[in-house]
């Protein structure tokens, strides 16, 4: 099993066990997973939910980020999703998998790949306040 397994723009709910069962194998020594969690707080207010929406582009993008990390030195598989729609407070947004015989070479890739999906995906994160207010957050 070698490169892209699964890029993925998605209303449904994300879970981090299946994206690894998406790129395990008997090759792969290291299997390192991330999950961008919603959390309850920014900038010091307090968080009720999030809605994502995102560019009809956004999986053809997603796709071909996912598709560079795969083709890089020391990675054998990647598996990445992100949610769109509307997330409660521990709801998944962002899962990013990536397999590779040794550690160092996939938890370089892994970082890699979250930072380039959160730099170039276009998706907007739209913030709800407990106060009742909201934000609209990464829009251009």
């Amino acid at each position: 099993m070698t490169g892209l397994v699964h890029a993925e723009v998605t209303e449904q709910p994300l879970d981090v066990a299946a994206h690894e069962d998406m790129v395990g194998h008997d090759s792969a020594g290291a299997v390192v997973s991330f999950a961008g969690v919603v959390r309850d707080h920014d900038g010091g207010r307090s968080v009720t939910r999030l809605t994502y929406e995102g560019h009809p582009d956004a999986s053809v993008i997603l796709r071909k980020v996912a598709a560079e990390i795969a083709d890089s030195e020391g990675v054998t598989a990647v598996a990445v999703s992100h949610r769109v729609g509307d997330l409660a407070i521990g709801d998944a947004a962002l899962v990013a998998v990536v397999a590779g015989p040794h550690r160092a070479p996939v938890f370089a890739a892994c970082a890699k790949l979250v930072d380039d999906v959160k730099a170039q995906l276009p998706i907007w994160k739209h913030q709800h306040f407990t106060d009742g207010t909201d934000e609209w957050v990464n829009c251009p």
